[in-house]
């Protein structure tokens, strides 16, 4: 699986039964240099291990813990279609993979929970949306940041019209042929019929766009970032009617998509949605400024741990980098800060902000500098 949401977010949270197995790595897309992602998750998977038996663990649990991850590792295929970014967690419960679009440093992490914070950057400031780039022959979904963008695979999606047509209305076939070769605002592909019009030819892309919406439902029903077209520009305005996702993006990447790579796409898609990151920061800032003192905002960390738990928190700031320490006991609604992190603490920042993003808010992770007028975290409350 590479697609993470909210949902997942939410999941890996969770509290588990016994040892938690969470693996950070950074790999490599193209030969030779992937060569070294499966030898990189060896030895790692091998740190795993000597932490488990540190822990307690006998070797026959720890390996059993461990088996799923085997896979992967004897699995050519997959080391040959990396993104930037991989996490593994293993659980006795669970076992899941994302290859995400931004690397991560190694890391191993064995505990009650699984580790959570190097998947942040996906959710906050690092300017997360999707990139949806379609054709009559091809369809492709983008997950990207601000770093990178890497394909998400599909399994409800049809891969062309063609596909798409095929069982849904035999006696109205859709045949294409290639027209133009493509360009900026070309079309690559020309419609035609059997005594079909300009009208029925319209319905039928509508209809392979519905099918293309429908497939992308589940995946973003959840989701508040801006998802961005890629193709031909006369096929915009018919997805648009066929559209129910909420953050569909105005401006648009015009011309033919299927012959763009990952790399191409990102770099025009980040120059239509960084505009929007910054605006909303940028406003985000001025209602905090204009909500200080009144209640509805706050940079007392104890308020804020407190609110975001509770799903109060509309937007929260926090500094990249820095960690405030201590606890958090919800049944008394309570929190303890230490200057040092103390046994059983952890990073109240990280705390507040896993929180805000699952009750919908927006976090915003910036340099300690540029957190609003100079505190070290602040955030607008929605009541």
């Amino acid at each position: 699986m590479d697609l993470l949401t909210k949902d997942d977010l939410r999941t890996l949270i969770e509290k588990q039964k016994g040892r938690c197995i969470s693996i950070f790595m950074p790999s490599r897309r193209a030969a030779p240099e992937n060569q070294q992602n499966p030898i990189r998750f060896k030895n790692l998977l091998g740190e795993a291990e000597r932490q488990l038996l540190a822990s307690g663990l006998r070797r026959i649990e720890a390996e059993k813990l461990l088996k799923p991850s085997q896979g992967l590792l004897n699995n050519r295929s997959f080391w040959q279609h990396q993104s930037d970014g991989l996490s593994v967690f293993l659980s006795s419960r669970t076992f899941r993979y994302h290859r995400l679009p931004f690397s991560f440093d190694e890391l191993v992490v064995v505990t009650d929970r699984f580790h959570v914070k190097p998947l942040l950057p996906l959710f906050t400031g690092a300017g997360r949306f999707y990139l949806l780039a379609f054709s009559q022959n091809k369809v492709r979904l983008l997950q990207g940041t601000r770093y990178s963008a890497s394909e998400v695979e599909l399994e409800a999606v049809p891969k062309s019209i063609d596909q798409a047509l095929k069982y849904d209305d035999p006696e109205k076939q859709l045949q294409f042929h290639t027209g133009t070769p493509g360009g900026r605002g070309e079309r690559a592909a020309m419609f035609h019929g059997h005594g079909v019009g300009t009208d029925d030819a319209k319905q039928n892309i509508l209809r392979y766009f519905r099918q293309i919406d429908k497939g992308l439902h589940d995946l973003l029903k959840d989701e508040q970032i801006p998802l961005v077209l890629a193709g031909v520009e006369y096929l915009f305005p018919i997805y648009r009617q066929a559209n129910r996702y909420p953050y569909l993006v105005d401006e648009g990447i015009t011309g033919n998509p299927d012959e763009l790579s990952a790399k191409e796409l990102h770099g025009r898609a980040w120059s239509v949605v960084e505009p929007l990151f910054l605006k909303a920061r940028d406003q985000a800032v001025a209602r905090y400024k204009q909500l200080a003192g009144t209640g509805l905002a706050s940079s007392d960390l104890e308020s804020i741990v407190r609110a975001a738990y509770h799903g109060r928190v509309e937007s929260l700031f926090v500094p990249v980098g820095i960690q405030r320490w201590g606890r958090y006991d919800p049944d008394a609604n309570v929190v303890h800060s230490h200057p040092n992190p103390e046994p059983e603490d952890q990073d109240l920042l990280d705390l507040a902000t896993i929180h805000t993003l699952l009750h919908s808010g927006t976090v915003y992770a910036v340099k300690p500098e540029e957190v609003p007028d100079g505190v070290v975290q602040a955030a607008v409350f929605r009541y």
